[in-house]
């Protein structure tokens, strides 16, 4: 394992070699592309679950869309076209506007975020040609008037500015009511408009055994299965956090890119004041919200003296990945599962907006279980668990 390959400009460059379905997918979307590019609206649609190597993927689609739009001959059906990659994730689009300054063809300006994109559009009436969207699962699904949207959706408003758009999703990675995304929501866009799904399904992030995999997938949905022993990938659970935390942190000075995360359990404000995680004898602070820092959260040296959250660590890779199961899970021994406690989130605003979803108290459960799948699936040759409830702790503890 190499530190010097921990970058994520390098994970996510479009130089970087594609597999087999990978390219595949792309040229299904380049095809698609060239197909529909004097259609009125058109869409396609890539599923895919964390570690599947979505963003990857897209970020080569859009190199090449870019470098045929301002490199292409004259009988090129791409060239001159205007295209946009946009992510609603600041994190994200940090990564993918420096991956630009390394590219020939690719801009800082090709990158934006979905609630600016629609309205620069709206002020100058201009639509683009081509829009790939990724992260799709946090586009915006009713108004928010804190972020500065005031209309009902963010891909219906993106539909109406681009001739294609080209979306990333995964169900399991929405962590917002405002965000709630259904099947049929979603299946409702393919209507009246040319389109196309492509599922990517092969694992490229955790280099585990596919019995890991599904353990760790299982545990993400609440499922406790026999846990598996594999050479291949590091899987501890701890009886003690800061036992966790002190080997986690031995494994970052040897191989870098290791990280401490946890379930949105303990408070936090963003007053500029620091806010801390204790359990027991461990006592650590709240990852701090830095926008003007030019490195994403888990590039920094300096955060892995921090804790942090599904919205810093979503769509990144770690080497090894610490996770504290907070006091919104529980062992639930009826069921011998993972049981879920909402009034215990302290995400509060991940519930606003609850007008429209069907039975709330559930959707809350999804959202919660939603989040700890994507903090569970960041570590590429480990899992370091602790689980606040004693009972859960001791039931993962078990063989």
């Amino acid at each position: 394992m190499s530190v010097s390959g921990n970058a994520a400009t390098g994970k996510l460059s479009p130089e970087r070699a594609l597999s087999g379905p990978q390219r595949d997918l792309l040229q299904r979307v380049i095809s698609f592309c060239e197909c529909h590019r004097q259609d009125d609206s058109a869409l396609f649609i890539i599923e895919g679950a964390a570690g599947t190597g979505k963003s990857v993927v897209l970020n080569a689609i859009f190199n090449t869309l870019q470098t045929r739009a301002r490199n292409g001959s004259p009988a090129d059906p791409l060239k001159g076209l205007r295209n946009m990659l946009i992510v609603n994730h600041p994190e994200m689009l940090k990564l993918y506007r420096n991956i630009a300054t390394t590219m020939p063809n690719l801009r800082k300006s090709d990158y934006e975020r979905p609630t600016t994109f629609i309205n620069k559009s709206a002020k100058t009436g201009q639509r683009a040609d081509i829009v790939l969207v990724d992260e799709a699962h946090l586009l915006l699904t009713r108004p928010d008037r804190y972020n500065h949207f005031s209309q009902q959706n963010h891909l219906e408003e993106i539909l109406r500015w681009a001739r294609i758009v080209v979306v990333v999703f995964d169900p399991l990675q929405v962590l917002k009511f405002k965000s709630h995304w259904s099947s049929d929501l979603l299946e409702s866009f393919r209507k009246d408009r040319p389109s196309e799904t492509f599922h990517l399904k092969t694992q490229f992030r955790v280099a585990a055994s596919a019995a890991t995999c599904s353990w760790i997938d299982a545990l993400g949905q609440g499922k406790i299965l026999p846990r598996p022993i594999d050479p291949r990938f590091d899987l501890r659970i701890y009886d003690d956090c800061a036992k966790l935390y002190a080997d986690l942190r031995a494994c970052n000075a040897k191989y870098g890119l290791c990280r401490l995360l946890s379930t949105y359990d303990y408070p936090y404000t963003l007053n500029g004041d620091d806010h801390f995680i204790t359990e027991g004898d461990f006592h650590l602070r709240w990852d701090r919200s830095l926008p003007s820092e030019k490195l994403p959260w888990a590039e920094r040296p300096d955060t892995i003296d921090e804790v942090g959250s599904v919205y810093t660590i979503q769509g990144f890779d770690l080497n090894y990945a610490g996770v504290i199961l907070g006091p919104s899970l529980f062992y639930d021994a009826e069921h011998d599962r993972i049981g879920v406690r909402p009034e215990r989130y302290e995400d509060s605003a991940a519930f606003q907006g609850r007008d429209g979803i069907a039975a709330p108290e559930e959707a809350k459960k999804r959202v919660i279980l939603n989040a700890l799948n994507v903090i569970l699936t960041r570590g590429i040759h480990g899992l370091f668990l602790y689980a606040h409830d004693p009972a859960l702790r001791a039931r993962l503890l078990k063989r």
